[in-house]
């Protein structure tokens, strides 16, 4: 057991899981690492689902818990806390690597835990662009990080000129593709018997609040639950995820309780929301699924708002304002947006978790300096 590298997989919502799964799968597989999960975040929440029997139900071991949430509204209080819960469980674990994804709080602290402590960090899909709040932690996440796992040359690119190191910079895809292929997803007969959903056409809807569009969030979410309603079309609903403004969104969802247009949950899982969004007529909302996952399967997405402003933009996606008349116009014309051919190529080829466990594998990864210098262009 002694010389085996242990590696720290930080998890905190549904998404960011998603997006390790595959990651996390073929090390634990593998003899050469002892593989740890560190679940906290909304994976622990059950007005969320309490997504961490999601973790359990994929086979994994080792996973340690860690109730880190103190209210949407404290977003600082939360890294916080998860910076001091992080630091004890690294204290006892002692970890070679410790991996971490995206643009989250849980990251930023796994990150700080990692840095502060010598101890190597690496990141998933750094060097990608949007919005919102998210985008100050993504790129603090990445100059926190020693090694880089992006999703292509753009990111790379970036990273690049934010002073990193060319040589910590690995070009591997989003690893969520690695689960993407509809023929090892379940049936979507299976998917609907298992949710108690009868519809036989329906869209996949899912709104996130924007952190620093706060005083907006109301109004906001209210004309979008309206132009979903106004479309009298049929809807599997997600909850947002757990930022400030996720009160207002949930409030407005109220109005839906007893319509029958709309199924809601908290949470799907994984593989299960796949199969959803791959069947469906389109996805609405801000979830980044829109922009990631929607264009590999075809389906149109009507992105609305500032969200994912500047990600991949397929040309099945449409972004539209928060206006009524536009959301119905885009809704109207989405199966316009049904390309027979669509380029995915810049979120790799669904071999992430392959090209992961050779980098691990290699000699040259765990040799990386973990006293990181500025890079001049």
């Amino acid at each position: 057991m002694s010389n085996k590298r242990k590696i720290v997989f930080l998890t905190g919502t549904r998404a960011d899981f998603g997006k390790l799964k595959s990651l996390i799968k073929i090390t634990q597989n593998s003899s050469s690492f002892d593989t740890q999960v560190f679940a906290t975040g909304m994976h622990l929440d059950e007005k969320y689902g309490l997504t961490v029997n999601e973790i359990h139900k994929s086979g994994f071991h080792n996973i340690s818990t860690f109730k880190n949430h103190v209210g949407a509204e404290f977003m600082d209080r939360t890294l916080a806390k998860t910076i001091q819960g992080f630091s004890e469980y690294i204290a006892l674990q002692k970890p070679d690597l410790i991996v971490v994804h995206g643009d989250r709080v849980e990251a930023l602290a796994g990150a700080i835990v990692g840095s502060l402590n010598n101890i190597l960090v690496a990141h998933i899909e750094g060097g990608e662009v949007s919005g919102t709040i998210d985008e100050l932690i993504r790129h603090s996440v990445s100059k926190l990080s020693h090694l880089h796992l992006v999703s292509n040359n753009k990111a790379k690119k970036r990273l690049i000129q934010m002073g990193e190191l060319d040589t910590s910079i690995h070009v591997i895809g989003s690893p969520d593709l690695d689960l993407m292929n509809p023929s090892s997803l379940p049936s979507l007969e299976q998917v609907k018997n298992y949710y108690n959903i009868s519809f036989n056409d329906y869209a996949i809807a899912m709104y996130h609040p924007v952190t620093t569009e706060h005083n907006q969030i109301k109004t906001q979410s209210e004309l979008f639950v309206q132009s979903l309603i106004d479309s009298e079309k049929n809807y599997v609903l997600i909850y947002p995820n757990n930022d400030l403004g996720t009160e207002e969104i949930l409030n407005s969802y109220k109005i839906l309780k007893n319509n029958p247009k709309f199924k809601i949950f908290p949470s799907l899982r994984f593989e299960y929301f796949l199969r959803l969004l791959k069947e469906s007529d389109f996805i609405i909302g801000n979830s980044s699924a829109g922009v990631r996952e929607a264009p590999f399967y075809n389906v149109p997405t009507i992105d609305i708002g500032t969200r994912q402003n500047n990600r991949g933009q397929s040309k099945t996606v449409k972004n539209v304002s928060y206006q009524k008349k536009d959301i119905l116009n885009a809704i109207v014309e989405s199966k316009n947006r049904k390309n027979k051919r669509v380029d995915i190529s810049e979120f790799g080829d669904g071999n992430s978790d392959t090209l992961f466990l050779h980098l691990l594998k290699s000699e040259k990864i765990w040799k990386v300096n973990c006293q990181k210098q500025f890079q001049d262009l």
